[in-house]
């Protein structure tokens, strides 16, 4: 391959991503896959960009969610990875949630499809040397152990590991609506986006204890991993008290039972739709680690769930991430071997959109190396700015944990100027909404001048 030539290792959302950002610069792609050929504790398919823990990529509100505010950032840079899952999205309220086999399928085929990518089916095992000149790890959280030694190696044992969980997916068709019922949170979107099964106060009780008595999954050589603090299994959260679910993922706020009107549930299970044709519910939040056969007989203790039969259950796997802001440098190389960048959830960025902006961002990156031009950093003020300075720069290096983008990592905006001159602090949506427009309009600006 020509000197041009940019190999991507990994076909998540951030390789995904960072592949089809160079090829749209008109530059030669290899793009390696081990899925195919060895498989994960963790997929079901060789697709590329399958998701794993959820088919949520959480809030689309472009004005006062740090979320949403990413969406908007990578759709308008021309992101793959949004461009399909806007085209195969499913209701999900105020979210974007997609078909997943759909979704992966289309970003799959379109990389297929570019005349300047070349799809290599095979594990990587070790860190490429400088023969390639211009490299993106993006194998994410669950990097092959043979190439994940050979990370470890070079970074001098700078990597630390946490533990994420899946939630359960079942049939719609099995669900018992006369218990259950359609409706989203405070009405936002469409009332088919969620099915809710509610639970009386003795109800809640005897599951919660269910839970914390039932068997789980045991970690042997990884049981010192720790848990990200987003994806908590439900038996983790119980544990933190017996009513830290209703405050979670089984609040029962914003919501009427139809069939019981009168008297509010004391908690409420929700379920997500999965699939396009709407066959498939997840259950929100119900990320565990409990064996299989104790996962269908505690799960048929919710109230419109009795016989429900499940198409994935739950589970966990290892999630291996590197600590970014002491090995990679402002533009994602690692500081020991310039020509190798990371990407995605291995440089501690946490969630699908997250991967996804810093596949983009390593794919610019390399592209202006590849092309010798300079490449412009977004503002810190951006989404892509405020997540890149993050595992770059700010984090903490002894306390570095995974983390999803929020406003907490941009910079403060703490007041306004009225017309009068006079400072005004902001609070609450107002604050939210200063940042965003911040964001925006610097997001734009950085575009053009790429």
């Amino acid at each position: 391959m020509d000197k041009k030539t940019i190999h991507v290792i990994g076909a998540g959302l951030a390789g995904s991503e960072a592949a089809w950002q160079i090829a749209q610069r008109g530059i030669n792609v290899v793009l390696y896959e081990m899925r195919g050929k060895k498989t994960t504790p963790a997929h079901s398919t060789d697709k590329f960009a399958e998701l794993v823990c959820s088919n949520s990529l959480r809030s689309d509100d472009k004005e006062y969610n740090a979320v949403g505010l990413m969406h908007e950032e990578l759709r308008q840079a021309g992101s793959l990875i949004m461009e399909m899952a806007d085209l195969h999205k499913v209701p999900a309220g105020g979210a974007l949630a997609v078909d997943r086999e759909g979704f992966s399928e289309a970003v799959t085929e379109k990389l297929k499809n570019h005349p300047l990518i070349k799809i290599v089916n095979d594990e990587i095992t070790e860190l490429p040397d400088a023969s390639l000149e211009n490299v993106i790890i993006a194998t994410g959280p669950l990097t092959s152990d043979k190439l994940a030694e050979s990370i470890k190696t070079e970074i001098g044992g700078q990597s630390l590991s946490f533990y994420d969980a899946i939630a359960p997916v079942v049939y719609k068709e099995s669900i018992d609506f006369e218990k259950a019922w359609y409706q989203s949170r405070y009405d936002k979107g469409d009332k088919f986006d969620y099915i809710n099964c509610p639970m009386t106060k003795d109800e809640y009780n005897q599951f919660i204890d269910n839970l914390l008595e039932s068997e789980k999954a045991e970690f042997h050589e990884w049981e010192n991993a720790e848990f990200f603090e987003g994806c908590l299994p439900i038996e983790v959260m119980a544990s933190r008290g017996r009513e830290t679910l209703t405050f979670g993922p089984m609040k029962p706020v914003g919501l009427t039972n139809p069939h019981d009107p009168e008297n509010k549930p004391y908690a409420i299970v929700q379920l997500r739709q999965d699939n396009k044709q709407d066959t498939l519910r997840n259950i929100v939040g119900f990320q565990t680690k409990m064996k299989y056969g104790e996962q269908k007989r505690i799960l048929r203790m919710i109230p419109g769930l009795e016989n429900v039969e499940f198409a994935r259950l739950g589970g966990i796997h290892r999630n291996t991430f590197i600590k970014s802001p002491v090995l990679l440098d402002k533009e994602l190389r690692l500081k020991t071997k310039n020509h190798i960048r990371f990407a995605g959830q291995i440089t501690g960025c946490e969630g699908y959109v997250e991967s996804a902006s810093t596949g983009f961002l390593a794919g610019y990156f390399a592209s202006c190396e590849a092309l010798g031009i300079e490449a412009k950093l977004p503002a810190d003020t951006t989404a892509l700015g405020a997540m890149l300075k993050h595992i770059t720069i700010e984090a903490e290096d002894e306390s570095y944990q995974p983390m999803n983008i929020n406003f907490g990592i941009f910079p403060t905006i703490a007041f306004t100027i009225t017309e009068n001159g006079k400072r005004k602090k902001l609070k609450g949506r107002d604050r939210k909404l200063a940042y965003t427009t911040r964001a925006l309009n610097d997001i734009k600006e950085w575009l053009n001048n790429l």
